[in-house]
């Protein structure tokens, strides 16, 4: 082979896992590699930090394709024709080539179309009430136009989020898909699996519930007369994106592979559904809401590169209010960013290849084949949720989540970790922490219980005019106190109380003597274990001899805890610490302080 056509890096000898192996060891000193290094997933397998050519992988099949027509879709809300014709030229004119249109009745289909060019752009509308009416005119109007878009009558979603199964929608469905026969690329049949991740479900769950729906509105449909053939055609999938960037993008992936065997079983080789993604409610803050932009951004490129044909964001405000024409624009302007100045929409199937993606691809849909199975095995979709087999399974992932996001293991900006603490914000706008029904499947925030820490400390200044102070009462070894100053700074600004910059002192008995004087409401000692080992006692003493109300908490985790809560201390903040459980403890002291 001459210079010219050398592969690229061919000087270089390829690294064996052996040899990486070695490497990564010696740089642990010791640490152990599966707790530093594997990724222990929630959805039931654990990821390795590396793969190569030696690892044994058998790639999926039928993954999916890039879309080079991606669709950059915006949800337009319809009060009236007129206003959501307005809402949809504005959209088209910012970019957006898709529009999503949210009618609780029907309007008008031509004033609601007016100066919409249908050719070029995609069109979907979400309705329940009316919606053969609906669809009848819309046939009429687009007779002569190849209409791209789908339906969404809501049927398994009004479904898992009511507990009430409105029978008449397989009719509606049927009729959809008859009405729609001359539509090729305008989808009659939409499933949802959003509202699974929403509430807390893993990947494989949501892959797996996702597939369980459409099997059994399948067999639903195959007594209204509607050919499996035409079921798997008029087939639009609508699925949530999350936050774990690679496992989404195997998620994607492994949905298009269990998808066609799922097809294969009905005897369907060939067939022309598409994939919708929507930016997840779970993954989404009302503390310090600008960072939505960047999940939201990370979230659209994993759904991207996964080869869904459309892509649906959230204004980054969209959850506590009516989303602004700049935070609209900036939505739809990510995907377009993506598309078109990334090449995002352009480049075959970029992840192919990638022996990490197609590891986790594997992984997921082996996983997601295994609890289909088994809720197939149990009667199908509509029993395993009726006996609320699905709900539970849920429920266990969820708390297990939240357990992650309390404990900072999962960290979140803005949420659980680097809270914005110039930020102020209506309580109105937070969680009270409401629990929801077991029955059913709510979607929601997986900040809901830190916004209710957060609503407390907002009510509280509301009612008493004073927002509590906490002091970083620093002393001895200088970088032990600023690492543990900084912990504690941003553990506890979660709480929305006044975090002052760290003070430092000269001594323990200096520290202790002016923090119990100061206008502070919270102090904590920040220093090394071997000067708390020294001095956290008298510290104590000392404190609580000047002032016995203050909360008193230490960074850190001396290991004669119990000597020093019985000489005063209130509490520490380390590692280990729940954020919820430690900054309500915090709250309740302070606010009854306060108050008395």
């Amino acid at each position: 082979m001459n210079k010219k056509n050398k592969p690229l890096f061919s000087e270089f000898p390829p690294v064996t896992t052996e040899q990486w192996m070695e490497r990564v060891i010696a740089d642990l000193k010791g640490a152990d590699f599966d707790k530093k290094l594997v990724w222990k997933n929630l959805n039931g397998f654990n990821i390795q930090p590396c793969y190569n050519s030696e690892a044994t992988i058998t790639p999926l099949k039928n993954t999916g394709e890039n879309s080079q027509t991606l669709v950059n879709y915006r949800t337009v809300p319809v009060c009236c024709a007129e206003t959501g014709n307005e809402l949809a030229i504005k959209a088209i004119d910012e970019g957006i080539n898709g529009l999503i249109f949210q009618l609780t009745d029907t309007v008008p289909v031509v004033e609601l179309l007016k100066g919409i060019d249908l050719n070029t752009i995609t069109v979907a509308f979400e309705l329940n009430k009316n919606v053969t009416t609906f669809i009848k005119d819309l046939v009429a109007y687009a007779k002569e136009i190849d209409l791209k878009g789908y339906i969404n009558t809501g049927v398994i979603s009004n479904y898992v989020t009511t507990g009430q199964l409105d029978n008449s929608q397989t009719q509606n469905i049927a009729d959809l898909v008859k009405l729609t026969a001359n539509f090729p690329h305008f989808k009659a049949i939409t499933i949802s699996g959003t509202e699974y991740l929403d509430s807390g479900a893993n990947q494989v769950q949501e892959i797996a519930y996702t597939l369980n729906a459409l099997v059994f509105l399948t067999e639903q449909l195959k007594t209204k007369g509607i050919a499996i053939q035409d079921v798997f055609n008029n087939l639009n999938v609508l699925l949530a994106i999350g936050l774990e960037y690679f496992v989404e993008i195997g998620k994607f992936r492994a949905f298009n592979s269990l998808l066609a065997e799922i097809a294969a079983k009905y005897g369907v080789t060939e067939y022309a559904n598409t994939i919708t993604a929507k930016t997840s409610i779970w993954s989404k803050s009302v503390t310090d809401a600008e960072t939505n932009l960047l999940r939201c951004t990370t979230e659209a490129m994993s759904a991207i590169l996964g080869n869904v044909d459309g892509v649906l964001i959230d204004p980054y405000d969209k959850e506590f209010k009516n989303p602004s024409d700049f935070s609209s624009r900036i939505a739809g302007n990510i995907t377009t960013i993506l598309r078109e100045e990334s090449y995002f929409g352009k480049v075959s199937n970029p992840v192919d290849g990638s022996y990490y993606i197609e590891e986790v691809s594997s992984k997921i849909a082996e996983k997601a084949l295994e609890l289909f199975k088994a809720i197939e095995a149990q009667g199908g979709f509509y029993k395993a949720f009726e006996n609320e087999t699905i709900q539970q399974q849920i429920a266990e992932i969820r708390l297990q989540k939240l357990k992650l996001i309390s404990q900072r293991r999962t960290p979140m900006v803005g949420i659980n970790k680097y809270p914005n603490l110039m930020e102020t914000i209506d309580s109105s706008l937070l969680s009270k922490g409401e629990s929801a029904n077991p029955k059913v499947l709510t979607p929601r925030r997986a900040s809901l219980e830190i916004e209710a820490i957060r609503r407390t400390t907002e009510e509280f200044v509301s009612a008493t005019n004073k927002r509590p102070i906490v002091e970083l009462s620093s002393y001895g070894n200088l970088t032990m106190r600023k690492a543990r100053a900084a912990f504690a700074y941003d553990f506890i600004g979660v709480s929305g109380y006044n975090v002052l910059q760290e003070k430092s002192f000269e001594s323990a008995e200096q520290a202790a003597e002016l923090s119990a004087k100061s206008d502070s409401d919270v102090v904590v000692m920040c220093s090394s274990d071997e000067d708390y080992h020294e001095t956290a006692l008298a510290f104590i003493k000392t404190f609580r001899a000047l002032n016995e109300t203050k909360v008193l908490l230490i960074a850190g985790a001396p290991a004669n805890m119990n000597e020093l809560t019985e000489a005063g201390l209130d509490g520490c903040v380390n590692m280990r610490s729940d954020v919820i459980a430690t900054i309500s403890s915090i709250q309740s002291k302070v606010q009854q302080t306060i108050k008395s």
